[in-house]
């Protein structure tokens, strides 16, 4: 494949990717969504004041929101993919604490092993975008 070719399947990718995390990044302002998301974060890492659960489903909202952002902006589609990567990382624990409780948070709770597998296929799809 052309370089031409590869670059432009990439541009698309970067596109869909960035229609994912503006999709996922603006449900986090939804209170219904607010109040599940903060309900999946972990007891051990939960704390109040301005690191409060539902505090923490907002700044990885904008987290989301900006990393899209940056994958669309050539200047700075490689810090935002790395960004994206170490926060698909760091969100981790909330889909585990949640795929360890599906009574509780029902179709949210995504099976751990389908969940971790396509958490990495996800960072490496960014990965891919921006190489």
């Amino acid at each position: 494949m052309s370089s031409d070719v590869i670059d432009g399947l990439q541009l698309v990718l970067r596109v869909l990717l960035a229609l994912v995390f503006i999709g996922a990044g603006i449900t986090h302002f939804r209170p219904a969504v607010q109040r599940t998301m903060a309900a999946m974060i972990p007891p051990r890492l939960r704390r109040s004041g301005l690191a409060s659960p539902v505090n923490l489903v907002l700044f990885t909202g904008v987290c989301e929101i900006a990393g899209a952002l940056g994958l669309l902006y050539p200047p700075t589609m490689v810090v935002a993919a790395g960004a994206l990567v170490i926060f698909l990382a760091a969100v981790f624990p909330a889909n585990a604490y949640a795929a360890r409780h599906p009574k509780r948070f029902g179709r949210v709770a995504i099976p751990f092993v389908p969940r971790l597998i396509a958490q990495l296929v996800l960072m490496a799809l960014i990965i891919v975008a921006v190489l």
